[in-house]
């Protein structure tokens, strides 16, 4: 399931003004950076990362809690060491209001609440948490989008600031290793919002870009042949085609969507044309922002960067339309996934055929036959036509010479049900016995166990895994797949540090995952893991830098350019950059309505509306969001 990251907090240092319209209770707002707040902004700057806390509001209460209850003592030594709470309303940003005046207090400031009360108060609010109530909101302001920003007083001197952000974060999962059948076969997970994370076991596809010309449509079988003739696609059929298809920025966008799912339309009939089997199609239309404004990037035209979406359409007609046409040209295609399917002689024959010509077949030793039978049933089991007990009732001989049967039935009970992981793993080492060197035995035995070994399902010692994996090689298996079991390997040894707050050799493990995941090829899945990985353990730089490139692609995953702006939206150096902009204009074209709910309150869906005192972001939300 879907999971809200605990309580990142963002630093804001916002010192410009000295509050004056409402009771500042005693506090002095003008020795954050003096001898009086040293030794608090001390235990601040030595915290460690991965020590959280944030505000917490049930109802009209609002409690302040943390994941360490030690390093909550630390903070409030004297009397009047405390707390306050600043309750801002999202009213302040309305798009009407002309300038948003830069204060201190940006709402509401409570009463104080010091030392005394908050150590006395401080309980446990589950198993890893603990709280103590620091206010409550007053009745005219129960109904309003609100956000609570937390004031650290030392002494009564303010000491720090400090506005908490929300991160949408989904669970990780180990890197895919796959299972070895006939060769390496993974899950295609695909990356979903709330509790709808779902796996298929992957097809082979082919991905490929069509050109479209200006004001074209249509697309014919004369078109296509080329295309499809160099597929070859003699032992395939086209199971389904993913197009996104994409338009040049000039013209209003509802013209362009209409012609660029037209043209997509156009393509798949042109494809089905080909091939009997019906083929599934999806389709997402959009305009080209991304490639736009990266190619207009150190031209004479880049001052169009600095314009609004509005102001650009303006200004790209008559002349200016024409003499941009070589750059705009390049901006309409179509970016065609192909899921492509064996083509299964034996695909009308039900389950009970099936098996009896399947066993029939190893009686009589006819083994090129059954193997094709056995890939005919794992072809069902993946469209979920059967059920996975069919892999027990097919009768292969424990025998050294079926090893490529018996491995393949283990191999495949894992990859359609996880959880009968403990199961393979004991058939797994049982064919370990009869064929101790197969390559296939070995690579399956190092993936269940080490699956095993994070779910806690079997004592594992972990040098000795380190070293089994790593002996992969002597088999035959590659340096890439070895280096991939071994990052996830160490994803394992920091979860299990983190556990023991060993925080330095938990920074060691993430470190070898930092220095080997470029080694690999990724699935955007598995983006998502190790950001997400990153992250929860406090190294949201990791995060940045693994996915920055990924990103600016425009056929990049939907989910991970959101959790990019997620990760990055809070700093204003870099929010104000053209790059940036390009990023946000390619997450509005996505999804208008998710880009919208990032500056909804923090704990409503939005990572904080108080993203808005940035004019750049204000201005962007203003024009994309209210209209």
């Amino acid at each position: 399931m879907k999971f809200k990251y605990f309580f990142i907090a963002l630093l804001v240092f916002c010192f410009s003004n000295i509050m004056t319209a409402q009771n500042q209770y005693g506090i002095d707002f003008t020795k954050y950076d003096s001898q009086v707040c040293q030794k608090f902004n001390q235990a601040f700057s030595n915290r460690p990362k991965e020590i959280k806390f944030g505000i917490k509001r049930v109802n009209a209460s609002l409690f302040f809690e943390t994941n360490d209850e030690d390093w909550f003592n630390s903070l409030f030594v004297d009397a009047y060491d405390g707390i306050a709470i600043d309750i801002v309303a999202k009213d302040r940003y309305a798009c009407n209001v002309e300038h948003i005046e830069s204060v201190q207090i940006k709402g509401l400031l409570l009463p104080p609440v010091y030392s005394k009360r908050l150590k006395g108060g401080l309980k446990k609010s589950d198993i890893t948490l603990y709280r103590v109530l620091v206010g409550r909101i007053p009745a005219h302001l129960l109904n309003k989008d609100l956000e609570f920003n937390t004031l650290f007083l030392s002494n009564k001197n303010l000491c720090q600031y400090y506005v908490i952000y929300d991160l949408e974060s989904y669970p990780w999962d180990l890197l895919d290793m796959g299972m070895y059948l006939d060769s390496i076969t993974y899950k295609e997970k695909q990356i979903k919002t709330a509790s709808s994370d779902s796996h298929v076991i992957k097809n082979k596809s082919l991905k490929f870009k069509i050109p479209f010309k200006k004001n074209k449509s249509e697309y014919s079988q004369d078109d296509i042949r080329p295309l499809y003739d160099s597929l070859r696609l003699t032992d395939f059929n086209i199971k389904s085609i993913n197009i996104k298809a994409y338009s040049s920025i000039e013209g209003s966008l509802e013209r362009n969507v209409k012609l660029q799912e037209q043209r997509a339309l156009s393509i798949v009939k042109a494809i089905q044309s080909f091939q009997k089997p019906s083929i599934k199609n999806e389709i997402s239309s959009s305009e080209n922002w991304v490639e736009f404004l990266n190619d207009i990037e150190n031209t004479k035209y880049e001052d169009l960067k600095r314009l609004s979406k509005g102001q650009i359409k303006a200004k790209l007609v008559g002349v200016l339309s024409s003499e941009m046409e070589p750059i705009l040209k390049k901006h309409r295609k179509a970016l065609v996934t192909l899921e492509l399917e064996k083509k299964d002689v034996y695909k009308d024959l039900n389950t009970t055929e099936l098996l009896s010509k399947f066993n029939s077949s190893i009686a009589s030793n006819d083994l090129g036959e059954a193997l094709k039978i056995q890939n005919s049933l794992f072809e069902k089991l993946k469209n979920k036509e059967v059920s996975p007990d069919v892999l027990d009732k097919m009768q292969v001989p424990n025998q050294l010479k079926y090893m490529t049967f018996l491995n393949k039935n283990a191999a495949y009970k894992y990859v359609l049900e996880e959880p009968q992981v403990l199961i393979v793993y004991n058939e797994l080492l049982e064919l370990e016995k009869l064929a101790p060197k197969d390559k296939r035995v070995k690579y399956n035995i190092a993936v269940t166990k080490l699956r095993l070994w994070r779910l806690k399902a079997i004592d594992v010692e972990d040098k000795k895994l380190k070293a089994e994996i790593s002996a992969l090689k002597n088999y035959g298996i590659s340096d890439a797949l070895i280096t991939r079991i071994l990052v996830n390997y160490h994803v394992v040894i920091a979860e299990n540090l983190m556990r023991k707050r060993d925080y330095t050799n938990k920074d060691k493990a993430v470190k070898f995952i930092e220095n080997n995941y470029k080694k690999f090829d990724l699935l955007d899945y598995d983006y998502l893991s190790l950001a997400q990985f990153f992250s929860y353990y406090a190294n949201t730089d990791l995060s940045v830098a693994l996915l920055k490139d990924k990103v600016k692609q425009i056929d990049t995953d939907e989910n991970l350019l959101f959790y990019y702006l997620n990760l990055t939206i809070i700093n204003p150096e870099l929010t104000k950059t053209s790059d940036y902009r390009t990023i946000m204009l390619n997450a509005l074209n996505m999804n208008k309505t998710r880009y919208c709910e990032l500056f909804n309150p923090f704990g409503a869906g939005g990572v904080t509306f108080q993203l808005l005192e940035d004019d750049y972001l204000r201005e962007t939300y203003c024009e994309s969001c209210m209209n």
